[in-house]
């Protein structure tokens, strides 16, 4: 058990948490939330000697193994496999005393002590190490061939992703994990949900992951000045608990009334209209989230919303046959894709099946691969006149100049963009950033790696694009960041084409799926859960044995002919559905409108002044025969969208 009896603890003689006292039982998996610079890491740190505490204890077994994951990885000249076995300090231990005594030579001590190795080699799971080492480095994505690599030539993403693997090589009784899903991809992200589900340890967790938490954690330490609160279940849980104390408070329930009436507002005006009936449903889904946990971000220190497009083109940019790779590399081939204003696409596949291409592609940092003797014609890229792209993704950051303010590099971005803003209105857009006060001026070279996100969306977004490419845009950012830029894409009215492994700005911010697979781009008619049943049969697949490659070809194909053929089935069985509620949707509009226009003539004294003519009963008629249509086409729209979620679940 992990006791805290009036623990304090400080950074920089900034204090962080004063007098917590809790107990955390064995085995129990905690979520640990709050604002950026609560004391999260901090309170980490204090198990791994890299913080004291001020005053209080914080006690924990002594027998307990502790795991955590290393900050820096050297570049080592050792294996990836290698570096993750000795992740588990027990089992290297082990195997260099044998080696030790093995080189010995022969003796009666010598073999008891190789003996009585061996049998603790065997307690320890010792045989089987390298095998649970590869099973780690598959799941985190590493191919077979990335075994034998050294640890130099992996770039600073899959380093984290070793030493992540490494911390969980090690037989721990607690383990710590600090941000563990940043440079992980979907697919990662769910084998590692999985895999911590079944840890048999204490897991004390930081996540600005919300879905990752729900699935992962079964109690959430939430620090908030200077106090930390510990409560029972997942993040919406906890969200759930804190939504209803804050709500309480008259000021917190007028803000989430003011933004709830604005997507309200949204819905009302384009529900009825079919060229924005997606986007409209996109909204009714994100206001049903919204009204539960709006007053739960209150106190965010965000508030923005996209600035207005110059220009709308329709489409916005098409790709036509078009290959995408490198070099003597085709990642992708024969693409076709149309992006229009308001549609909302998200990229799945697994790691390395060429999302980041595509997104490269459409960003124009990649030109579509001329023409081969196998491919003729070459594919094209079409750009809607008054195209204006914003790209998002993590190399954006290393391109912010480390010795310049946020404010010098906004003000640098308007000027490029023939502006001339003055000062206070650069403050005060960069102030709902959270860069408020001395922050809009310090060189952003000391920023962390979240501000530097917020500063790189910031200048993205002062740039009014009409095309929004992020590529994993959530990396660094905490939960109440991830709820504004969320609540911000709900009312963008450009196109957005989103790499993520959040699932729950997935699921509010996406209504178009598309799979990157096999070297293709196609529509995956499912939904988040659907993917991850088709993660899983993949991985399936690839852990067939060799002698069983060719059947495995063939059932690989035949599963996605009756894949195809399922998700063929469930489109037809929805598309009428999905018909018959946008029809739905546009007569209630109607009815509702012209039942207002009789309500308001009804109610004049002048109309009743006439006295019974027949116009008068006929709008009488009328008046009622609405009330009915509506109370049925209500009933209808309710029926079709249980059928619609029976058939998404």
């Amino acid at each position: 058990m992990i006791s805290l009896r009036r623990l304090t603890f400080a950074r920089a003689g900034e204090p962080l948490v004063a007098d917590a006292s809790l107990q955390i039982g064995p085995g129990w998996k905690i979520g640990l939330t709050g604002a950026n610079g609560c004391g999260k890491s901090s309170f980490l740190a204090l198990f791994t000697g890299g913080l004291h505490a001020e005053a209080g204890d914080l006690d924990w077994p002594a027998s307990w193994r502790i795991a955590h994951v290393a900050q820096d990885t050297p570049a080592l000249p050792d294996p990836a496999l290698d570096f993750v076995l000795s992740g588990d300090s027990e089992l290297a231990a082990i195997e260099a005393e044998l080696a030790l005594a093995e080189a010995a030579g022969a003796g009666e001590d010598v073999g008891e002590i190789i003996g009585a190795l061996h049998a603790r080699l065997a307690d320890i799971g010792g045989y089987a190490a390298r095998a649970r080492a590869a099973e780690l480095l598959h799941g985190l994505g590493f191919s077979d061939a990335d075994f034998a690599r050294p640890v130099a030539e992996f770039s600073g993403g899959w380093r984290v992703r070793l030493n992540l693997a490494r911390a969980l090589m090690r037989r721990a009784d607690l383990l710590l994990l600090d941000e563990p899903t940043n440079h992980l991809d979907l697919d990662a992200v769910l084998w590692l949900e999985a895999w911590l589900r079944a840890y048999p340890g204490t897991l004390l967790m930081i996540s600005h992951d919300r879905d990752f938490l729900d699935a992962t954690v079964s109690h959430i330490l939430h620090i908030e000045q200077t106090t930390m609160a510990l409560s029972t279940g997942g993040y919406s849980a906890f969200e759930r608990q804190r939504a209803a104390r804050l709500a309480l408070q008259q000021s917190t329930y007028e803000k989430q009334q003011r933004e709830i009436a604005h997507l309200h507002a949204f819905v009302e005006r384009f529900r009825a209209k079919a060229t924005k009936a997606r986007q409209a449903q996109s909204r009714i889904k994100a206001l049903a989230r919204m009204e539960e946990v709006a007053a739960a971000h209150v106190d965010t220190p965000f508030s923005f919303r996209f600035r207005e497009s110059v220009a709308a083109p329709d489409p916005l940019l098409t790709l036509r046959h078009a290959d995408a790779g490198y070099p003597g590399r085709r990642i992708l081939a024969n693409v076709e894709l149309t992006l229009r204003p308001g549609e909302r696409i998200a990229l799945l596949g697994r790691n390395g099946a060429g999302k980041s291409t595509l997104i490269r592609l459409l960003a124009g940092e990649l030109a579509p691969l001329p023409p081969t003797e196998e491919r003729q014609p070459a594919g094209e890229r079409r750009d809607g006149k008054g195209l204006s792209i914003g790209y998002f993704a993590q190399h954006q950051l290393e391109a912010l100049r480390a010795d310049e303010s946020a404010l010098t590099q906004l003000a640098r971005v308007d000027a490029a963009q023939g502006g001339s803003t003055r000062e206070q209105e650069l403050r005060d857009y960069l102030g709902s950033f959270d860069f408020r006060g001395d922050m809009a001026t310090l060189p952003c070279g000391r920023f962390s790696g979240g501000e530097k996100s917020r500063l790189a969306l910031a200048l993205l977004i002062w740039c009014r694009p009409n095309l929004l490419l992020l590529d994993e845009p959530t990396n660094h950012l905490d939960l109440e960041m991830r709820e504004a830029l969320n609540l911000a894409l709900q009312e963008y009215e450009g196109g957005v084409v989103l790499v993520s492994h959040d699932r729950h700005l997935l699921r509010t911010t996406a209504d178009r799926l598309l799979l990157v697979a096999d070297g293709g781009v196609t529509p995956f008619d499912g939904d988040l859960d659907d993917y991850a049943d088709w993660l899983a049969k993949q991985r399936q697949l690839a852990a067939a044995p060799p002698l069983a490659a060719a059947a495995g070809r063939a059932e690989r194909k035949q599963n996605r002919e009756l894949a195809a053929a399922e998700r063929a089935a469930l489109l037809a069985r929805r598309r009428p559905l999905q018909k018959e509620v946008a029809r739905l949707e546009s007569d209630l509009a109607a009815w509702q409108a012209e039942r207002a226009e009789l309500d308001a003539l009804l109610a004049d004294p002048a109309t009743w002044a006439k006295g019974g003519s027949a116009e008068l009963a006929e709008q009488q008629r009328r008046h009622s025969e609405l009330a009915a249509l509506i109370e049925a086409g209500e009933e209808r729209w309710l029926e079709c969208q249980g059928e619609l979620e029976a058939l998404a679940g």
